[in-house]
Protein backbone atom coordinates (compact mmCIF):
# COMPACT_ATOMS: atom_id res chain seq x y z
CA UNK A 1 0.00 0.00 0.00
CA UNK A 2 1.54 3.54 -0.89
CA UNK A 3 2.56 5.62 1.90
CA UNK A 4 0.78 9.17 1.19
CA UNK A 5 1.75 12.12 2.60
CA UNK A 6 0.17 15.29 1.93
CA UNK A 7 3.41 16.98 2.48
CA UNK A 8 4.37 16.59 -0.86
CA UNK A 9 1.73 17.22 -3.07
CA UNK A 10 2.03 21.43 -1.15
CA UNK A 11 3.92 23.98 -3.40
CA UNK A 12 7.68 24.95 -1.75
CA UNK A 13 9.20 28.21 -1.51
CA UNK A 14 10.35 27.92 -5.20
CA UNK A 15 7.37 27.49 -6.86
CA UNK A 16 5.58 30.40 -5.01
CA UNK A 17 6.12 34.33 -5.71
CA UNK A 18 8.79 35.97 -2.88
CA UNK A 19 6.09 38.85 -2.42
CA UNK A 20 2.82 40.41 -3.17
CA UNK A 21 4.47 43.21 -5.88
CA UNK A 22 3.05 45.40 -4.17
CA UNK A 23 5.02 48.55 -4.38
CA UNK A 24 5.80 50.26 -0.81
CA UNK A 25 4.59 53.59 -0.85
CA UNK A 26 7.40 55.12 1.32
CA UNK A 27 11.08 54.28 1.76
CA UNK A 28 10.91 53.87 5.19
CA UNK A 29 9.17 50.96 4.71
CA UNK A 30 11.93 49.12 3.20
CA UNK A 31 14.83 51.79 5.16
CA UNK A 32 13.79 50.77 8.88
CA UNK A 33 13.35 46.61 8.22
CA UNK A 34 16.73 46.73 6.60
CA UNK A 35 18.45 48.49 9.34
CA UNK A 36 17.10 46.13 11.94
CA UNK A 37 18.21 43.84 10.17
CA UNK A 38 21.68 44.87 9.66
CA UNK A 39 22.06 45.60 13.20
CA UNK A 40 21.17 41.80 13.94
CA UNK A 41 23.54 40.36 11.33
CA UNK A 42 26.58 42.58 13.36
CA UNK A 43 25.13 41.43 16.68
CA UNK A 44 24.29 37.30 15.99
CA UNK A 45 27.09 37.07 13.18
CA UNK A 46 28.15 34.11 14.62
CA UNK A 47 25.00 32.21 15.04
CA UNK A 48 23.19 30.57 12.06
CA UNK A 49 19.73 29.92 13.95
CA UNK A 50 17.75 32.85 12.81
CA UNK A 51 16.12 34.93 10.06
CA UNK A 52 15.27 38.45 9.72
CA UNK A 53 12.89 38.94 6.50
CA UNK A 54 12.31 42.55 4.66
CA UNK A 55 9.37 42.64 2.29
CA UNK A 56 8.89 38.72 1.90
CA UNK A 57 5.59 36.49 1.30
CA UNK A 58 4.97 34.48 4.48
CA UNK A 59 2.75 31.59 3.17
CA UNK A 60 0.77 30.28 6.37
CA UNK A 61 -2.13 28.29 3.94
CA UNK A 62 -1.55 26.74 0.81
CA UNK A 63 -4.95 28.07 -0.56
CA UNK A 64 -4.49 32.04 0.44
CA UNK A 65 -2.02 34.70 -0.79
CA UNK A 66 1.00 34.85 1.29
CA UNK A 67 1.11 38.15 3.97
CA UNK A 68 3.81 40.57 3.14
CA UNK A 69 5.38 42.31 6.35
CA UNK A 70 7.24 45.04 6.25
CA UNK A 71 9.83 42.91 8.31
CA UNK A 72 9.84 39.91 10.02
CA UNK A 73 12.10 37.93 13.00
CA UNK A 74 12.05 33.89 13.00
CA UNK A 75 14.45 32.00 15.45
CA UNK A 76 15.06 28.13 15.44
CA UNK A 77 16.01 28.36 11.51
CA UNK A 78 18.24 27.92 9.29
CA UNK A 79 19.61 31.55 8.23
CA UNK A 80 20.58 30.98 4.86
CA UNK A 81 19.37 28.06 2.74
CA UNK A 82 21.81 27.77 -0.04
CA UNK A 83 23.49 30.93 -1.94
CA UNK A 84 20.48 31.42 -3.82
CA UNK A 85 18.74 32.53 -0.02
CA UNK A 86 15.03 32.41 0.26
CA UNK A 87 12.94 33.28 -2.12
CA UNK A 88 10.08 33.60 0.21
CA UNK A 89 9.10 31.82 3.81
CA UNK A 90 7.06 28.60 3.62
CA UNK A 91 5.62 27.85 6.74
CA UNK A 92 4.49 23.92 5.81
CA UNK A 93 8.58 23.96 4.63
CA UNK A 94 10.27 26.01 7.63
CA UNK A 95 7.70 24.57 10.59
CA UNK A 96 8.40 27.58 12.52
CA UNK A 97 6.01 30.92 12.45
CA UNK A 98 7.92 34.17 12.93
CA UNK A 99 8.16 35.35 16.59
CA UNK A 100 7.96 38.87 15.40
CA UNK A 101 6.32 40.76 12.18
CA UNK A 102 6.37 44.46 11.65
CA UNK A 103 4.72 47.12 9.58
CA UNK A 104 5.12 50.82 8.99
CA UNK A 105 2.52 52.98 8.00
CA UNK A 106 2.96 55.37 5.54
CA UNK A 107 0.79 57.21 3.44
CA UNK A 108 -2.40 55.38 3.24
CA UNK A 109 -3.69 52.16 5.74
CA UNK A 110 -2.95 48.90 4.59
CA UNK A 111 -4.88 46.93 7.88
CA UNK A 112 -2.35 47.28 9.90
CA UNK A 113 -4.34 47.98 12.97
CA UNK A 114 -7.39 45.84 11.87
CA UNK A 115 -7.19 42.99 9.44
CA UNK A 116 -3.48 42.45 9.64
CA UNK A 117 -3.44 42.60 13.41
CA UNK A 118 -6.39 40.10 13.49
CA UNK A 119 -4.64 37.65 11.41
CA UNK A 120 -1.34 37.57 12.98
CA UNK A 121 -3.03 36.68 16.22
CA UNK A 122 -4.87 33.99 14.47
CA UNK A 123 -1.54 33.02 13.29
CA UNK A 124 -0.41 33.03 17.22
CA UNK A 125 2.66 34.97 16.32
CA UNK A 126 4.05 36.47 19.74
CA UNK A 127 5.06 39.76 18.72
CA UNK A 128 3.42 42.39 16.34
CA UNK A 129 4.90 45.80 16.06
CA UNK A 130 3.54 48.77 14.26
CA UNK A 131 5.36 51.80 13.60
CA UNK A 132 3.88 54.87 12.49
CA UNK A 133 5.61 57.92 12.02
CA UNK A 134 2.99 60.45 11.33
CA UNK A 135 1.21 59.62 14.63
CA UNK A 136 1.07 62.55 16.37
CA UNK A 137 -1.67 62.13 19.37
CA UNK A 138 -0.63 58.76 20.37
CA UNK A 139 2.36 57.03 20.34
CA UNK A 140 3.95 56.38 16.71
CA UNK A 141 5.58 52.93 17.76
CA UNK A 142 3.66 50.30 19.56
CA UNK A 143 4.49 46.55 20.45
CA UNK A 144 1.83 44.02 21.15
CA UNK A 145 2.39 40.87 22.67
CA UNK A 146 -0.07 38.17 22.30
CA UNK A 147 -1.41 36.75 25.80
CA UNK A 148 -4.30 34.27 25.29
CA UNK A 149 -4.85 34.81 21.96
CA UNK A 150 -5.44 38.70 21.90
CA UNK A 151 -2.66 41.39 21.23
CA UNK A 152 -1.61 43.34 25.15
CA UNK A 153 0.05 46.86 23.93
CA UNK A 154 3.47 46.83 26.21
CA UNK A 155 4.35 49.97 27.78
CA UNK A 156 7.33 51.78 27.47
CA UNK A 157 10.34 52.74 24.99
CA UNK A 158 12.44 50.82 24.43
CA UNK A 159 10.11 47.38 24.70
CA UNK A 160 12.22 44.59 26.05
CA UNK A 161 11.23 41.62 24.59
CA UNK A 162 12.58 38.43 26.99
CA UNK A 163 11.68 35.46 24.27
CA UNK A 164 13.90 37.22 21.62
CA UNK A 165 16.91 38.55 24.35
CA UNK A 166 16.75 41.97 22.86
CA UNK A 167 14.49 45.06 23.25
CA UNK A 168 12.87 47.38 20.41
CA UNK A 169 12.37 50.92 20.63
CA UNK A 170 12.22 54.67 18.57
CA UNK A 171 14.94 56.88 18.69
CA UNK A 172 16.41 60.25 16.72
CA UNK A 173 19.57 59.04 14.59
CA UNK A 174 20.96 58.64 11.47
CA UNK A 175 21.27 55.84 9.10
CA UNK A 176 22.44 56.36 5.12
CA UNK A 177 23.45 60.11 6.12
CA UNK A 178 19.84 60.55 6.65
CA UNK A 179 18.76 62.16 10.52
CA UNK A 180 15.22 61.16 11.82
CA UNK A 181 13.67 58.77 14.16
CA UNK A 182 14.51 55.19 13.64
CA UNK A 183 13.84 52.00 15.15
CA UNK A 184 17.06 50.45 16.62
CA UNK A 185 17.18 47.14 18.93
CA UNK A 186 18.29 47.54 22.38
CA UNK A 187 20.13 45.61 25.29
CA UNK A 188 18.43 44.68 28.90
CA UNK A 189 19.72 47.75 30.15
CA UNK A 190 18.01 50.01 27.93
CA UNK A 191 21.23 50.52 25.71
CA UNK A 192 20.64 51.20 22.04
CA UNK A 193 22.68 48.95 20.57
CA UNK A 194 24.97 50.42 17.27
CA UNK A 195 24.31 50.41 13.57
CA UNK A 196 27.05 48.74 11.15
CA UNK A 197 27.53 52.81 10.29
CA UNK A 198 28.31 53.71 13.93
CA UNK A 199 30.46 50.68 14.66
CA UNK A 200 32.86 51.62 11.27
CA UNK A 201 32.88 55.20 12.80
CA UNK A 202 34.03 54.16 16.41
CA UNK A 203 36.86 52.21 14.95
CA UNK A 204 37.73 55.42 13.10
CA UNK A 205 37.77 57.64 16.07
CA UNK A 206 39.50 54.94 18.01
CA UNK A 207 42.10 54.67 15.06
CA UNK A 208 42.80 58.59 14.93
CA UNK A 209 42.50 59.05 18.54
CA UNK A 210 45.58 56.11 18.88
CA UNK A 211 47.38 57.69 15.88
CA UNK A 212 47.46 61.05 18.03
CA UNK A 213 48.47 59.63 21.10
CA UNK A 214 51.40 58.08 18.91
CA UNK A 215 52.36 61.82 17.77
CA UNK A 216 52.03 62.95 20.85
CA UNK A 217 54.24 60.87 22.43
CA UNK A 218 57.12 60.60 19.50
CA UNK A 219 56.64 65.05 19.72
CA UNK A 220 57.83 64.25 23.73
CA UNK A 221 60.26 61.94 23.04
CA UNK A 222 61.88 64.36 20.52
CA UNK A 223 61.75 67.11 22.72
CA UNK A 224 64.02 65.56 25.31
CA UNK A 225 66.62 64.38 22.93
CA UNK A 226 65.45 60.97 22.45
CA UNK A 227 64.74 59.51 18.42
CA UNK A 228 61.54 57.91 18.68
CA UNK A 229 62.85 55.36 15.92
CA UNK A 230 65.48 54.64 17.92
CA UNK A 231 62.55 52.51 20.28
CA UNK A 232 61.31 50.67 17.71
Amino acid sequence: MLEYNPLNCLPSSEELPDSDDTPVDNELQDLIPSLLKAILALLWSDRWDWFFGVDMGIYYDPNQPAIVPDGFLSLGVQRFIDEDLRLSYVLWEEKKLPILVLEVVSHKYRGEYTTKKELYAELEILYYVVYNPRRRKKPPLEVYRLENGEYILQPGNPVWLSEIGLGIGRERGTYQGITREWLYWYDEQGQRLLTPEERIQEAEQRRLEAEQRAQMLAERLKALGIDPESLT
